[in-house]
């Protein structure tokens, strides 16, 4: 049988999948994967905690007491925490709206989704400053009311958001598009509302990809360098966040406390791979119990 999984009735069989691969070609490029992946990602890493922890633990959290490593953590933690819930409404609306209507302008809505990945995060910081700066296209207006964006916590949220678009409503488009509209439509006909119609029957059968595209778009919020790095003004202890502090403290030499603050940006990307791979178990199982329950 061709298939990998045979369904009959309610059984399930999970069958072998058949290779034609020598054994010998299979380990050659399973090495390869692991040396390439130890290369380029497990090494640096490695040397990432290693040159932090070089002067021990003493040092190690010395570097966390100073009050612009603090502003800076801080920040990074605000700017994420505004982007990616206004980012994981957009993408829910969004998806929503590309998977369960046709309307004028879908094919645009899309490609405007996807623009910040095209776009180099530098020229999105650009960007703001040519509309918000000082000689901006608003500057003056903003100026004369008193209205800082640029070289400000605004400045830096807008650029986060723009940077993160696309990851919730990338992963949740295709899913609700799969998916159909059989279930809301029976759930309307059958007299709910469209709100408890998304609550009860829209949201629980995506649940698991909103959780993987918030994830994705929180990493992505709190690494962010480019964008920012153009609207932050790098003010210490004000609008550096945890990249740009990393910048200024490797510049300083002062590569310690550097990677010290580094170490805290990849074990938070460390996290955000295990509760990724968790989720996708999660995910994994509850569709495999459904296929048993058919």
């Amino acid at each position: 049988m061709p298939a990998d999984v045979a369904l009959t009735g309610k059984a399930f069989t999970q069958i072998a999948p058949v290779t034609t691969e020598h054994a010998s070609i299979r380990w050659t490029l399973i090495a390869a994967a692991l040396g390439y992946l130890g290369l380029f990602l497990f090494v640096p890493l490695a040397a990432v905690f290693t040159e932090a922890m070089r002067n021990g633990m003493v040092t190690f959290l010395e570097s966390f007491r100073d009050p612009d490593a603090v502003a800076a953590i801080q920040l990074t933690l605000l700017a994420a925490g505004i982007a990616v819930p206004l980012n994981l409404v957009f993408g829910i609306a969004a998806a929503w709206a590309i998977a369960k209507f046709e309307f004028v302008g879908k094919q645009v809505l899309i490609a405007l989704i996807d623009v910040p990945l095209a776009v180099s995060p530098v020229i999105s910081g650009l960007i703001y400053v040519l509309l918000f700066g000082l000689q901006g296209w608003f500057g003056p207006w903003l100026a004369t009311h008193d209205m800082k964006i640029i070289f400000a916590l605004p400045g830096i949220v807008l650029a986060t958001i723009f940077v993160t678009v696309p990851f919730i409503a990338r992963e949740l488009v295709p899913l609700m598009q799969a998916q159909g509209q059989d279930e809301e439509e029976a759930a309307l006909t059958l007299g709910a509302s469209g709100w408890q119609t998304f609550r009860r029957v829209t949201l629980p059968n995506i649940k698991w990809s909103v959780l993987y595209g918030v994830i994705l778009c929180n990493a992505r919020a709190m690494g962010e360098f480019g964008a920012v790095s153009v609207v932050s003004g790098h003010i210490r202890g004000m609008t550096n966040t945890m990249p740009l502090h990393i910048e200024i403290l490797y510049n300083e030499y002062n590569q310690v406390a550097a990677f010290a603050v580094a170490s805290l940006l990849a074990l938070l990307a460390l996290v955000t791979v295990v509760v990724k791979s968790l989720i996708e178990r999660s995910n994994q199982y509850e569709g495999e119990r459904v296929i048993h329950e058919h």
